[in-house]
């Protein structure tokens, strides 16, 4: 008998403490956070994908130069590092936006 009425006593002592902890867990504390999170990780993608944009069409525009016979080598490479630079700008104003 006496270990019938220890054994409800540690029940209802579970009952009673883990009752007030199911109530916390469905909180939405963390959705803010979450989706500030979610929307730095989009900028930063979008980010990337414009640098990987810019680096393809300064490949290209380098390219091209090289075909042609207007510029010398090392103006076609200036060309290439111009371009990259400014697709860099404008990754940056994106991810800062």
């Amino acid at each position: 008998m006496q270990r019938t009425v220890g054994f409800g006593m540690v029940a209802l002592t579970l009952a009673l403490a883990v009752g007030p902890l199911t109530g916390l867990t469905s909180s939405y504390a963390q959705t803010p956070g979450s989706e500030k999170r979610q929307d730095r990780r989009d900028d930063r993608q979008g980010a990337q994908d414009t640098r990987q944009t810019g680096r393809e069409d300064a490949r290209g525009a380098k390219a091209e130069c090289k075909a042609g016979d207007e510029k010398t080598r090392a103006e076609c490479r200036q060309d290439k590092r111009n371009t990259k630079q400014n697709t860099r700008e404008d990754a940056r104003d994106q991810k800062k936006d």
